[in-house]
This record gives C-alpha cells, structure tokens and sequence, in this order.
C-alpha cells in the first residue's frame, strides 16, 4: 500500500502550481492582483493602490478596474479547476491555456471603497466547451458585495 504524501509536499505542489498560473498571465501583475489559497478554493485580492481610484471626488475605485479584477478571478478560477486533477495525480503543469471571455456582466452595486477588495468565483456550469462562472467582489464585510458578474467563457480544448 502507497503511503500518503506528506502535508506540505501537497501544499508546496498546489502553492507552485498556482504560482505557475498566475505567472503565465502578465495582466494580474501589472494590475497588482493576488491569489490566495485554501484548499481548492481561491480567494482573489486587489490590494488598494491609489491609481487604481476612478471618481476621485468619492473617491471609489475605477469600474474597469473592479471588472477587470472579476474577470481575471473568473477566469484563474476556471484554470485551476482545469489544472486540479491533473496537478493532484502528479502530472507535469505546461503552461495553461486560459478560457476565452465570450460575454461578461457586471453588477456593480454600490462604490467601492479606497481599500483592499476580495472576490470568489464559483463555477456554475462547467464542460469540455463552454464554462458558466458567477462571481463576487466585497471589501470589510461579505455579506455587503460592491460589485458582482456572471460570465461565459470558451475552454479550451486539450492539445491533441
């Protein structure tokens, strides 16, 4: 019988895996973006910077900037899940073919506020076409979301 990996050999594999991904995609560095990870579910951060401020009088943060924070958490959402079975059986990670946007509807419920924002993404249909994902953006409290957006997207389709 196979012995069990230990705890952090796992959590070292997942942590570089996604550390992979987010790397294959210049865009979440240069907009400052974050993952953080529990398990399999991936908490998106977009750390308060002052350029990232759209109506100064408010001030709140810029609308392109909260939806490009959605999409992107849509999107490494629906990669992850691609790369989680395959990362978990040991598989070598290749640089990862991202979804493709087909549309993307935002929410935005009230003004975001000049701090740190969170967003979770849940994946509501997901097969080897098409991906259906609903995500939501909060900042000190959950329960009082600022923006949310459902989202279509192209998979992929595996090299042959």
């Amino acid at each position: 019988m196979k012995r069990p990996e230990p705890v952090q050999v796992i959590k070292q594999r997942r942590d570089s895996a996604l550390q992979f991904l987010i790397k294959g995609v210049p865009y979440i560095s240069f907009m400052g973006f974050e993952f953080d990870r529990r398990g399999d579910e991936l908490t998106g951060i977009m750390p308060y910077r002052d350029d990232l401020i759209g109506n100064p009088m408010l001030p709140a943060l810029h609308g392109g900037a909260t939806a490009a924070f959605l999409e992107t958490t849509a999107i490494i959402e629906l990669s992850w899940a691609m790369m989680w079975g395959r990362m978990e059986a040991g598989e070598e990670m290749s640089k990862p073919r991202l979804p493709k946007t087909i549309d993307f509807t935002i929410d935005y419920l009230r003004s975001g506020l000049p701090r740190d924002a969170y967003a979770r993404a849940t994946i509501n249909r997901s097969g080897r076409r098409y991906a259906s994902v609903h995500v939501e953006a909060w900042q000190d409290n959950r329960s009082r979301l600022f923006a949310q957006a459902t989202g279509h997207f192209l998979m992929p389709q595996p090299d042959a």
